[in-house]
């Protein structure tokens, strides 16, 4: 049974995110819906001596209330030296700082993208190559998409051939789940509660800040700080 994910882009997302993404075959990146500001898109949380602190990709907005996520463009191309500079001071002490600099300063030096989606997409890819997740990730622009809410996801499960869709807890609000079923596909949740803490600096443990803290930190020991096996992540629709 195929399991497949879909879920707009995050910049450095948390450990969580990526547990969904471990938990499926194909996770797609849904790019065509609409950018939403101030939101996790362009942005995400590193902890540093003076408490956590924002991490954000300068969007160009003004006047594009309904740009999608796929066509929000860069700013200002200065911020990739930027947030690199602030994640050297920050975690150049921290135990495995030497061995995720070396794959990840490249991609923030590189300044080669100017498209957000792109840019999430690239640090997705890296970090999940670094944890040794080899799931599927595409673009839900890759699809032929239809009009309506749960419909357009269902339609997108039918074309990728999904048996189980998986889906953030906060979609249970709005998610018509009888229209999967129609089509004869499961429906489970992610489950994000129970993370154990890991080594952190500073004093108390900020548990919802971007999985480089935890890379930084914990470096090859991160996957003990993540949900194992798949299924710890997934509860199912219609069971306990």
């Amino acid at each position: 049974m195929k399991r497949v994910a879909i879920t707009q882009s995050n910049y450095i997302p948390w450990r969580g995110y990526f547990d969904l993404i471990a938990s499926v075959d194909e996770f797609i990146l849904y790019d065509d819906m609409q950018y939403t500001r101030r939101d996790w898109r362009n942005r995400n949380k590193i902890k540093t001596g003076q408490g956590t602190c924002w991490l954000t990709i300068p969007v160009e907005v003004k006047g594009k209330y309904f740009q999608k996520i796929k066509d929000t463009k860069v700013s200002d191309s200065h911020w990739y030296k930027s947030h690199w500079q602030t994640l050297s001071q920050n975690y150049k002490k921290a135990r495995h700082y030497a061995g995720i600099a070396a794959w990840l300063e490249p991609l923030y030096l590189a300044e080669n993208q100017d498209m957000l989606s792109n840019i999430n997409y690239t640090f997705i890819v890296a970090i999940c190559r670094y944890l040794g997740i080899n799931t599927t990730i595409s673009l839900s622009s890759q699809y032929q998409l239809i009009d309506g809410k749960t419909e357009r996801l269902v339609d997108i499960c039918r074309q990728a051939g999904a048996g189980l869709y998986v889906s953030g807890p906060a979609a249970k609000d709005y998610l018509d789940v009888a229209l999967f079923e129609q089509e004869g596909i499961d429906v489970g949740w992610a489950d994000y509660d129970g993370y154990p803490a890991y080594p952190q600096q500073w004093g108390g443990f900020e548990p919802f800040v971007s999985i480089l803290d935890l890379l930084f930190n914990c470096g090859p020991e991160s996957l003990l700080y993540m949900k194992k096996p798949t299924d710890s992540l997934i509860k199912y629709e219609g069971k306990a």
